[in-house]
């Protein structure tokens, strides 16, 4: 019996040490999260844009500070190493990464094949993102991505495809949508879903929609305190996608998540009314000042006429989500007036009140929400339910915000500075839901469903446009 039991034991941890043999799938490896220090190991692919360094502003406990970066050859992965060695050496709070880097033409497939992290960071090039995505879902890898994750209505359904193949593999891919930690936007969205207040969301018409975002953006600007060198493939909408599929990313994405929160929703509540498109035009001058080079590349020459590049970064777009009228515009500047930024505005239109954020001279360029009553509303009665909503509910939620009368029937928002924070901390904002959302082992379950709709509708865009 003895020699039997021996033999058993010995054929048992043959069998373990076999399994021990066995590579790891990385689809079931290294993908359970409990929040503990250091266990995200982070993979950044090919970093050509500076969002990238941006995920990694400030330091997270979750994330481990090996980061391992594949890319070419070239000045852009410099310049993203250099962000974040300025990370490291701020006198403020300073970070400790400690990049690995593995630059060569074959970047793509080292990092398939090494799998030497769980979460692959992409931001840069859009011509090959999507196919980034879908092979790196379909490796087992997590995936978080600057937007837009697709540039063009052919590429559409290999993101589909991506989605599902995330699921399959039980890891999460999830987009960067940084104004939804944008303060003004909360609370707009916090009154739009006051029915004392706001009433219920109008309809709206094409000429007056429901709901409007427009977002206006300079190729010349400061990021971290110093002048933004762009890659010269920027400039280029077969690698970086038109402005209405890039920019409009966050504005369909703020348009579903603060007009129908944590519904689910389905491509068959698009309906595309009309959409155009336009250029913003650069001389070699301007293009030089944000790139660094002396002339426009071969590449580029089919947008280039009598020495100006034609961009294609504007466009605006008219379609309907469950019936609700919803605009959408963005416009590239080449550079912002002194003292001045990036501009948003946005409107909800509701049976009560108006919700609306403006963001020009006379807010001094900072957004500014206002509430403003609509024709023939018991201006008393609104004024007493407002401000019963914003010291009770609003304030609760967010401590310090109050209420300020301008004139009749119009009031702002009063914001502390403390919520201000900044587009670049959003960033980390974003990257610790991400995290929260590894431990949960899913995202919310509408969250891939919207993400799905959000590129159907900016890609339906761009194909309407182009007709």
């Amino acid at each position: 019996m003895k020699r039997k039991l021996n033999w058993k034991m010995s054929a048992i941890i043959l069998l373990l040490a076999g399994c021990g043999t066995q590579p790891k799938n990385p689809a079931t490896e290294g993908n359970v999260f409990t929040g503990a220090p250091g266990e995200v190991k982070l993979v950044t692919l090919d970093p050509g844009h500076f969002h990238a360094a941006l995920v990694q502003k400030l330091p997270l406990a979750q994330i481990d500070v090996k980061v391992k970066v594949y890319a070419p050859e070239g000045k852009e992965v410099q310049s993203h190493l250099a962000l974040v060695t300025g990370y490291n050496t701020r006198e403020e709070n300073p970070t400790s990464w400690t990049p690995e880097v593995y630059l060569g033409d074959d970047f793509f497939d080292r990092m398939l094949t090494e799998k030497a992290g769980n979460v692959v960071v992409l931001a840069g090039n859009n011509a090959k993102k999507t196919e980034y995505i879908l092979k790196s879902v379909e490796a087992g890898f997590n995936v978080l991505s600057d937007k837009p994750m697709v540039i063009s209505p052919e590429n559409f359904p290999i993101l589909e495809l991506a989605f599902e193949k995330a699921g399959e593999n039980k890891v999460l891919l999830y987009d960067i949508m940084t104004e939804r930690y944008e303060i003004t936007t909360m609370l707009q969205k916090e009154l739009a879903h006051m029915p004392e207040v706001f009433g219920e969301l109008l309809p709206g018409t094409v000429d007056e929609p429901s709901v409007t975002k427009e977002s206006v953006h300079h190729f010349s600007k400061l990021v971290s305190g110093k002048p933004l060198v762009r890659p010269v493939w920027y400039f280029d909408v077969l690698q970086q996608g038109e402005g209405i599929v890039d920019v409009t990313t966050h504005l369909v994405d703020l348009i579903q998540w603060e007009t129908f929160p944590e519904v689910t929703l389905s491509k068959e509540d698009v309906e595309m009314i009309s959409a155009r498109r336009w250029t913003t035009d650069l001389t070699p001058a301007m293009f030089s000042k944000v790139t660094g080079m002396d002339s426009f590349p071969d590449f580029l020459q089919k947008d280039v006429h009598d020495n100006v590049l034609k961009v294609y970064s504007n466009g605006e777009f008219n379609y309907k989500l469950r019936g609700i009228h919803a605009k959408v515009s963005v416009i590239w500047n080449f550079e912002a007036p002194e003292g001045t930024g990036d501009t948003h505005f946005s409107i909800m239109r509701g049976s009560k009140c108006n919700v609306i954020i403006r963001q020009g001279a006379e807010q001094n360029f900072k957004p500014t929400l206002y509430v403003e009553a609509v024709k023939d509303t018991d201006l008393n009665k609104l004024e007493e339910s407002l401000k019963s909503s914003v010291s009770g509910t609003l304030a609760s939620k967010y401590p310090g915000v109050g209420l300020s009368k301008v004139s009749e029937g119009i009031w702002t928002i009063v914001i502390p500075d403390e919520y201000n924070v900044g587009h670049e901390a959003h960033f980390t904002q974003v990257t610790e839901k991400y995290l929260q959302f590894l431990v949960d082992g899913k995202l919310p379950e509408w969250e891939v469903p919207n993400m799905i709709v959000k590129y159907y509708t900016t890609t339906e865009a761009l194909k309407v446009a182009r007709k």
